[in-house]
């Protein structure tokens, strides 16, 4: 039989467990909270996958932050990334947003100007990307990669077919092209195009397409100039491109599905993002890596908004909560450094590219990237404030600069692709997109 004693002696311990376990839970919960959590909204797109799974050597490096990421398909980030913003909602402390929202949301101080580091070397940032990331003067976000567009075709394909593609083809010569290389029997389409709806979309290649056949959203009054010859003309050749050489499906395809259906040998041609030719490129992303051919982005009349301007650039909103972590890891991010153990860790041909002059004089990329002068002359070409054959109120290639774009492009880009689906003709689409944008303009107060 235990005796008091005893009893009170058991009672001491477990007390004094008790009191050990709740010590050792707060210092593990202060150890915790000594951390800095950084939620980082991004889109799904390769070289942002690679950013996520290299980003342990950041949080390695710099113990006391965390970061948590929220991964998104393109037209969702945009729609998630504004609304909070827009709203101050503060969800996010580093952004992946573009060269259309970064000035825009700049010019509305939604956004931090950011202040780095001399080690950094701003200025070996392309300077056409830079420009596109500032507002007055000011830094506002920098690319993780940038990209203008170009031709992939399947050299094989080309060979067998007596084909011989010039450094800048033109529109009239991809649909000759796809007409006979076009196989689906054996599972190749003659050419793969975006169809999937939304500014950023299908909207991205389309404008480009409208820019080169001689049209433009806007004339220099802002009246919308979509119901007119121009636009037909090259949304009749898009679609008829796709509904007789085209992949089943296409208007649910943008970016990430033609680089899937492309680098698993079943688009003879595509003309897309420049950014896609590292991938394209890579053994361990594609099976047709050792067929691909390079071009300039085809022309009709008018050869300068025929590629487009773009980067994908990290940005820290004014509601960020921790500002001063956000901005080390976007430096970290877009730094040479990250190049470096990018290379290190997929091989130079899986870099970010369009972002630095470092990168393009490198031997090891130039080795590795037969396709770099073609991206370089392109960026360095791609004029923002020339997009059209005729005079225009607004900058921007593959978009307007100004905020209600989204909503216009968005909602055209839902027409266009009714009519590649042929639930409405080309002339209905053009018309309703018209009347659509009329009203918004009037709405907003560009024209009476």
């Amino acid at each position: 039989m235990r005796t008091p004693r005893f009893a009170k002696i058991i009672v001491v311990f477990l007390i004094g467990m008790m009191l050990t376990q709740l010590l050792h839970a707060c210092s593990s919960g202060s150890q915790a909270a000594e951390k800095t959590r950084l939620t980082i909204a991004t889109v799904n797109n390769g070289d942002m996958v690679i950013m996520q799974e290299l980003s342990s050597q950041f949080e390695k490096a710099n113990p006391d932050i965390q970061l948590r990421w929220v991964v998104l398909e393109e037209n969702v980030l945009r729609q998630r990334v504004t609304t909070d913003v827009a709203s101050q909602g503060g969800q996010f402390d580093v952004l992946t947003i573009g060269s259309y929202e970064t000035p825009i949301w700049a010019r509305r101080d939604w956004l931090r100007p950011l202040n780095l580091p001399a080690s950094y070397d701003v200025n070996d940032l392309l300077k056409p990307i830079r420009e596109g990331l500032s507002n007055d003067g000011k830094l506002y976000a920098v690319p993780f990669y940038g990209e203008s567009s170009m031709l992939y075709y399947r050299k094989d394909l080309f060979e067998k077919a007596g084909i011989t593609v010039p450094e800048q083809p033109t529109y009239p010569q991809i649909k000759e092209w796809a007409s006979k290389i076009h196989d689906p029997k054996n599972g190749v389409y003659g050419v793969c195009l975006r169809g999937k709806p939304g500014w950023g979309e299908n909207m991205g290649f389309i404008s480009t397409l409208v820019n080169t056949y001689g049209g433009q959203w806007f004339d220099t009054n802002w009246n919308p100039t979509i119901n007119t010859p121009a636009w037909k003309e090259a949304i009749t050749y898009y679609v008829d491109l796709m509904r007789n050489y085209g992949p089943p499906g296409a208007s649910s395809n943008g970016f990430n599905e033609n680089l899937a259906l492309f680098s698993t040998g079943k688009c003879g041609m595509w003309v897309d993002a420049t950014v896609a030719a590292g991938l394209l490129s890579n053994p361990k992303e594609s099976k047709v890596y050792d067929k691909l051919g390079f071009a300039r982005a085809p022309i009709e009349k008018y050869p300068n908004g025929s590629n487009w301007l773009w980067a994908w650039a990290l940005a820290v909103p004014k509601t960020s909560k921790a500002p001063e972590a956000a901005e080390r890891f976007i430096a970290w991010a877009t730094s040479k450094e990250y190049i470096q153990l990018v290379a290190e860790q997929n091989g130079w041909v899986a870099v970010p590219p369009g972002t630095r002059t470092s990168t393009y004089q490198n031997p090891n990329y130039q080795k590795a990237a037969p396709f770099a002068s073609i991206v370089l002359r392109s960026i360095q070409s791609a004029d923002v404030t020339r997009p059209a054959a005729q005079p225009t109120p607004y900058k921007g290639i593959q978009y307007v600069d100004i905020p209600e774009f989204q909503a216009i492009g968005s909602s055209t880009g839902q027409t266009i692709a009714a009519a590649l689906t042929g639930s409405t003709s080309v002339d209905q689409a053009l018309q309703q997109s018209q009347r659509t944008t009329e009203r918004f303009m009037r709405h907003t107060g560009y024209i009476q």
